[in-house]
């Protein structure tokens, strides 16, 4: 009769041990996968501050120079060689997709491809991209603004260039302070 309560006894412990080891093995795949996850995601790489470091020297050189804290971000224009004058630098982009409008109080319809051109770096076009859509939208504004009257004129596409420059800019001047759109080219033009 000993060894029964015995064996009842260590049945009863049995499934206590059982839940503990189960605990315990999910408790340490969950910090596994905490620090794997870590691990992955590079939190324990060593950390790069001498970039962060110059930038903030930078802008602490800037401020004491009496530019309040202020960063030049106005685009730089790009001098081309020439032994005469100082010339600019050219430089295009297009916009990707066709433009696409109807004309005001007639079923005409206006569709072209854009190009812009500036003397300034990079950023001018960086910033364009960032901001198609709101371009785009411009664009299609004025375009949508043009009558039938306004095809007979002779200097229409060059008035619509013209438009359509000073909206883009002022789109880009909201945005991010800088326009510089010299040109708007068409690199096709339909109207039916």
């Amino acid at each position: 009769m000993a060894d029964e309560e015995i064996e009842v006894e260590g049945k009863k412990k049995s499934p206590l041990i059982k839940i503990i080891v189960i605990a315990l093995v999910a408790i340490l795949l969950l910090v596994g996968t905490a620090v794997g996850t870590m691990f992955v995601t590079g939190f324990f790489d060593k950390k790069d501050t001498a970039a962060a470091e110059q930038a903030l020297k930078d802008m602490e050189k800037s401020a004491t120079d009496g530019k309040a804290g202020a960063v030049d971000t106005t685009p730089q224009k790009v001098a081309k060689e020439s032994p005469e004058l100082q010339r600019f630098e050219n430089s295009y982009m297009e916009l990707e997709k066709p433009l696409v409008s109807n004309l005001t109080n007639t079923r005409k319809v206006i569709q072209l491809n854009l190009a812009i051109m500036t003397h300034y770096d990079e950023r001018v076009f960086k910033n364009a991209k960032k901001h198609e859509f709101a371009l785009r939208s411009v664009a299609l504004d004025v375009m949508r603004q043009m009558t039938e009257a306004d095809l007979a004129k002779p200097e229409f596409r060059t008035e619509l260039a013209a438009k359509i420059r000073e909206a883009m800019n002022s789109v880009l001047q909201k945005y991010e302070d800088f326009g510089g759109i010299e040109e708007v080219y068409f690199t096709s033009f339909v109207v039916q």
